[in-house]
């Protein structure tokens, strides 16, 4: 499911704190909230490694998505010319 799908099943708490805090590790209570909605399984996302901070991190894709929200616009459709 992507995040069109889901984002409206989330609590409007969740999705102030994502765009506040965009980019950085979702706590485990968000992530169970996000796998609840339909969005990518917590265990599934979970990122560990030397160079790779520790964390449920959202793919670039994600992120951008909820700037564009966070920025007012309407992301995916076409922009005015």
């Amino acid at each position: 499911m992507n995040i069109e799908q889901w984002w409206p099943h989330l609590k409007p708490a969740t999705q102030a704190w994502l765009i506040e805090n965009n980019g950085d590790a979702v706590p485990e209570d968000l992530a169970a909230e996000i796998t609840e909605a339909g969005g990518p399984a917590a265990a599934d996302a979970w990122r560990t490694g030397d160079d790779e901070p520790s964390g449920f991190y959202f793919p670039d894709e994600v992120v951008e998505w909820i700037e564009a929200v966070g920025n007012g616009e309407t992301p995916g459709a076409p922009r005015p010319r």
